[in-house]
């Protein structure tokens, strides 16, 4: 088993920073990819973005409404990855989760779908005021 930590979550003006922190325990040695996704008050949970951790040359995947906004990141000694947002919008509101799956999961074609993603956390709070 994989347990999921997120922190880093708050209340944040539009146009301002935060830092997500996903810190994994257990069975660590099993994860190929994490990601992070984000769910809005009535809305279904959706990719913002994953990377590889087992290979250094793959490249990050990024939701289109995040690209050249946030970065993903991991340090794999501390079994923790990171997700840098910036330029933040009222839009991007909503808890913020952490996943992780021991498969490629960003080398197919279902990358972005959360049901290819077995370990979960409980979820980080971001908000964004206008």
């Amino acid at each position: 088993q994989v347990q999921l930590v997120e922190s880093g979550g708050g209340l944040v003006q539009a146009g301002g920073s935060l830092r997500l922190s996903c810190a994994a325990s257990g069975r660590t040695f099993t994860i190929y990819t994490m990601a992070w996704f984000r769910q809005a008050p009535g809305k279904e949970r959706e990719f913002v973005a994953g990377i590889g951790i087992r290979r250094s040359g793959d490249s990050p995947y990024y939701a289109d409404s995040v690209k050249g906004r946030f970065t993903i990141s991991r340090d794999n000694a501390k079994n923790t990855v990171y997700l840098q947002m910036n330029s933040l919008k009222p839009e991007d509101t909503a808890v913020y989760y952490c996943a992780a799956d021991p498969k490629n999961v960003l080398g197919g074609s279902r990358w972005h779908d959360p049901a290819f993603y077995i370990y979960w956390g409980q979820g980080t709070q971001v908000t964004v005021s206008s």
